[in-house]
C-alpha cells in the first residue's frame, strides 16, 4: 500500500476477518452543496442491476464504497447544519476491481480484471514512521464543558432527551509526511473493526472506528449495533476488570443506550417487514485497546423492494452520535460545534450483490491539503443526559481520541 498512499481513489478498509485494497474506480460522483440529491439515489445509480457473487469468496466482491457526511442529513430530515468548505456531502466510487485477503484463513483473493497485477507491483513499508504532525491544538476544555453544561439545562427543561456533544483537535503534518503515515501508526498502536484509509483527491480520511453503523447482507438480514456508555481501560487487570463491571452497572450508561436502541428501532422498523424488528442483544461490553463500551444489537428483515440506498436514507444519521430527538438534538449540536464533515458520518461498501456494511465515522482524522501541505482534524464526543456530569464527560473525549492522538502527534490529548 506505501506506493499507493497518495494515488486519488486508493482506498484500503480493513477489519477484523476482512481487509480489502481498491483503486482506479469505474465511476465516481460527489454531491455537494448546491446539488439537488435529496437522499442515497445515486448510490442505487452507480451500484446498477444487482447480480450473484462467488458464494466461496469475501462479502464485498465489487460494488459502491462511500463516505456520507454529517452534513448529508439535512438532505433527509430538515435542519439548519453549516456546510464543511472542504467536504461534499457524499462521496461514492464504484470499483469493480480488488484485493481482499481473509486474517482468519491467511488468504488473497484478487477480484476484477486489474488485480492480479497489482499483486506483482505493491511491496508492503512496514517500517512504523515518526508522528507525522507539526504541531497539536485542542479546544478549551471550559469552552466543552460550558456547553456540556448548557445541554443538560436543555435536557432538563424538555427540549431533548440525549445529544451528543464534541471538542476538536487540529494542526498541520510536517513537510515530507502524508495522511497514511498516521494511518500505519494508528493501526499499529489500535487496529478496529472498521479501520480505513481513502485517499480523495485533495482529501483524506483516516479511521478506526469501533462501531458499526449497519449491516445488509444479500439475504435482507439488517443488523444495527449502537454503542453508548465508556469506561477507560485500566492497565492491571484488577482495576479494568472494576472499571468494566462498573459501565456494566451504570444506570446512566444504560439509560442513554437504551435511549438510542429505541430510536434506532424505529429507524429500522421505516424499511423493514413488519414485526421484524427485534433487540437480542442489550448492554453488551465490548472492550476496545483504549476503552471498554455498552453495546447493544437491533436486527431486523427488509421489506420487499427495499435496497441497500433505502436502508441509508432511513436511518441516516446514526443515532448513536446525534441524540433523541434526532432532528431537535442535531440543531442542538450545531449551535456548539463547527460542520462536522465526516465525523459522525458513515464510510461504507455496498456489494454488487444488495449486501451493505458501514461504520460510524467515530475515531476518525480527515485530512485537507492546501499549498502543499496537510491539515487535519479529529473530534471526540459524549453522550449527554439529564445526570451527565460536565468534566467526566470532558474526560471521556480525551480516553477516546487518545489513539489518534498518539498516531499524530506522539502524545495523548
Amino acid at each position: 500500500m506505501a506506493g499507493l498512499a497518495d494515488e486519488p481513489w486508493a482506498v484500503l478498509l480493513t477489519g477484523d476477518r476482512w481487509s480489502y485494497l481498491a483503486r482506479q474506480p469505474t465511476a465516481t460522483r460527489q454531491v455537494t452543496a448546491d446539488a439537488a440529491d435529496r437522499d442515497f439515489a445515486a448510490l442505487r445509480d452507480l451500484l446498477g442491476p444487482k447480480r450473484a457473487i462467488d458464494p466461496e469468496g469475501p462479502p464485498f466482491q465489487g460494488g459502491v464504497i462511500g463516505l456520507a457526511c454529517h452534513e448529508f442529513a439535512q438532505r433527509l430530515e430538515p435542519s439548519p447544519l453549516p456546510r464543511d468548505p472542504d467536504w461534499p456531502d457524499l462521496i461514492l466510487a464504484r470499483y469493480d476491481s480488488l484485493i481482499a485477503f481473509d486474517h482468519a484463513e491467511r488468504r488473497l483473493w484478487p477480484i476484477g480484471p486489474h488485480a492480479r497485477a497489482w499483486l506483482k507491483t505493491e511491496t508492503p513499508d512496514l517500517a512504523l514512521p515518526d508522528a507525522p504532525a507539526e504541531a497539536l491544538r485542542g479546544d478549551d476544555p471550559r469552552r466543552y464543558e460550558d456547553a456540556v453544561a448548557d445541554v443538560i439545562g436543555r435536557i432538563h427543561a424538555g427540549e431533548i432527551f440525549q445529544a451528543n456533544i464534541a471538542r476538536r483537535w487540529d494542526g498541520r503534518l510536517r513537510p515530507g509526511t502524508g495522511p497514511f503515515d498516521a494511518f500505519r501508526r494508528l493501526m499499529q498502536r489500535a487496529p478496529a473493526a472498521f479501520a480505513a484509509y481513502w485517499r480523495l483527491p485533495g482529501l483524506a480520511v483516516v479511521s478506526h472506528s469501533p462501531e458499526t453503523f449497519l449491516t445488509l447482507g444479500a439475504d435482507g438480514e439488517i443488523e444495527a449495533r449502537p454503542i453508548k456508555g465508556t469506561r477507560p481501560r485500566a492497565g492491571d487487570p484488577y482495576t479494568d476488570e472494576i472499571l468494566g463491571r462498573e459501565l456494566l452497572a451504570s444506570p446512566k450508561d444504560r439509560a442513554e443506550n437504551l435511549m438510542i436502541v429505541d430510536l434506532m428501532r424505529n429507524d429500522l422498523a421505516r424499511v423493514c417487514r413488519p414485526g421484524t424488528v427485534t433487540v437480542p442483544t442489550l448492554f453488551a461490553l465490548e472492550s476496545q485497546p483504549y476503552v471498554h463500551h455498552l453495546v447493544s444489537t437491533v436486527r431486523g428483515r427488509l421489506a420487499a423492494g427495499a435496497d441497500a440506498a433505502d436502508v441509508l436514507a432511513a436511518t441516516f444519521p446514526p443515532g448513536s452520535v446525534i441524540g433523541a430527538p434526532k432532528v431537535q438534538a442535531m440543531k442542538v449540536i450545531a449551535a456548539h460545534e463547527p460542520p462536522r464533515g465526516p465525523w459522525c458520518g458513515s464510510l461504507f461498501w455496498a456489494g454488487v450483490d444488495g449486501a451493505l456494511a458501514s461504520s460510524v465515522l467515530i475515531r476518525t482524522a480527515t485530512l485537507a491539503k492546501s499549498a502543499g501541505r496537510w491539515r487535519f482534524r479529529f473530534d471526540a464526543g459524549a453522550g449527554i443526559v439529564a445526570d451527565s456530569d460536565p468534566a467526566a464527560e470532558r474526560a471521556e473525549t480525551e480516553t477516546k481520541i487518545a489513539a489518534l492522538a498518539w498516531a499524530f502527534a506522539g502524545r495523548n490529548p
